[in-house]
């Protein structure tokens, strides 16, 4: 063993690095792509289902979330949602049909649009999540309009995403 050189010492790291990396670049993109898109998918899904009391019911909590307590954060200023039951539907019908696009992969970049544009709402409406929540979920989003859905979906089964 030399002393400035080191062979012995950094060759067993190195070789052990080199495998593991191997193996995560034979790993099938379409399995991170999977998982991002169920990452994305869950949260919102699970917010959707507390909206609902019935078909097209809002919720009693919903209904009060909406009307009394959400606001709008822009500029320093606080400002009530315009249209607050609309709002409210639209919300819940968006987090529970979007997610279920991105799980099996149906029109998924445009769903990972439209949730990254609901993202940019609820962090005007709730600014201190950004850290915890808002950014991981732009950050999803963005990856899965970025890379697209992968080739466990119904958008490459269809020709809907053709792979780059």
């Amino acid at each position: 063993m030399t002393v400035g050189n080191f062979p012995s010492a950094v060759a067993a790291p190195r070789s052990a690095i080199a495998r593991a990396n191997a193996w995560l670049t034979a790993m099938p993109p379409a399995l991170p792509l999977l998982a991002l898109r169920l990452a994305l998918a869950v949260p919102f899904w699970k917010s959707g289902l507390t909206k609902w009391d019935g078909f097209l019911q809002l919720s009693g909590g919903a209904q009060y979330l909406f009307l009394d307590e959400f606001r709008l954060h822009i500029f320093g200023q606080q400002y009530p949602y315009p249209f607050p039951l609309a709002a409210a539907h639209a919300a819940g019908i968006a987090e529970l049909v979007l997610p279920v696009l991105l799980v099996v992969g149906l029109f998924t970049r445009f769903a990972a649009l439209a949730l990254l544009a609901m993202t940019a709402v609820i962090q005007i409406t709730v600014p201190e999540g950004w850290a915890n929540f808002h950014l991981p979920w732009a950050a999803m989003a963005l990856a899965i309009a970025a890379f697209g859905p992968g080739s466990l979906s119904l958008d490459r089964w269809t020709g809907l995403d053709r792979q780059r």
